[in-house]
Parts: C-alpha cells; sequence; structure tokens
C-alpha cells in the first residue's frame, strides 16, 4: 500500500526599503505567474539551506535569513498538498550568476503591486501575498523552532 506523502517547500520573503523580491514564472499558461523564491527540499537538505539554495537560483541575489515564518499548509486545487515553510530575510549582494530556467524575471514589487497581480490571478498561490502579510505583521518565530538532525 503506498503512503500519501505532502510536498516539501521552502519560500522566503526578502524585503528592501518597502519592496518585497519576487521571481516572475513561466508556469506554461498564457500569463506568468508571480511567487517569493521559492521551490522543493531536495533530498538530505536541511530546511534553511534550501531556502538559501533558490534565492541564489531563482534571483541571483545571496541574502541572510534571519526569521522563520512558520509552516504553511496549502491544498492545491488539483488535490496536491504542500507543507511550505516560509523564512524572512535581507538581501545582501546581487551576485550576478544565471537564472533558474523557468524564471523569466526578477522583481522588487510593493504591497500595492502585489495586491493588483493578486486581483488579476496572477500570484503563484494564495500563500505568496500572505507571507508577506505575515512578514509585515512581524509574525516571526525563532530559527531554532526548526530541529534538523
Amino acid at each position: 500500500m503506498s503512503r500519501w506523502q505532502p510536498y516539501i517547500s521552502v519560500a522566503t520573503v526578502i524585503e528592501r526599503a518597502g519592496r518585497f523580491l519576487m521571481v516572475e514564472e513561466d508556469r506554461g499558461g498564457a500569463e506568468t505567474l508571480f511567487n517569493q523564491p521559492a521551490g522543493h527540499l531536495e533530498p538530505g537538505e536541511r530546511i534553511k539551506e534550501a531556502a538559501l539554495r533558490e534565492l541564489r537560483e531563482e534571483t541571483a541575489w545571496q541574502a541572510g535569513i534571519t526569521d522563520y515564518l512558520g509552516m504553511y499548509v496549502y491544498h492545491t486545487p488539483d488535490g496536491l498538498t504542500f507543507h511550505s515553510h516560509g523564512f524572512f530575510g535581507m538581501a545582501l549582494a546581487h551576485l550576478g550568476n544565471e537564472l533558474d530556467p523557468a524564471i523569466l524575471a526578477v522583481h522588487w514589487l510593493t504591497l500595492e503591486e502585489l495586491e493588483a497581480l493578486e486581483r488579476e490571478d496572477r500570484l503563484r498561490s494564495p500563500l505568496v501575498l500572505r507571507r508577506v502579510r505575515d512578514a509585515l505583521a512581524s509574525r516571526f518565530y525563532p530559527m531554532d523552532v526548526i530541529h534538523e538532525r
């Protein structure tokens, strides 16, 4: 008998001067979608390391992760379940390396611009704006709530 398992992902809210680091993704549809730098946990990878790797691969930014936003559970319309670990941090340096092939562009967007994208149904999931709003409300947990061995 097969056992159900959720997909484990990471996403990081990076804020700078009232703007949030976002990626514009080609999802194979007519319009592109916007998301935080995010992706799946790879075998043997620690959760924070996955978040930093996704940031580098998708944005070419080096960042410092300072806080944990929590675990967000999302059930997609097509029946998949994601356990997404949210982080918050600050941009440190632009590395200039190539972006992941699915990333079309990197943007620094305001909350108002993100809300407009939500109205146009152009955010990757409802979690995108939820994580930003949680960060703006300082709903942070210390990093040591994550126990990995």
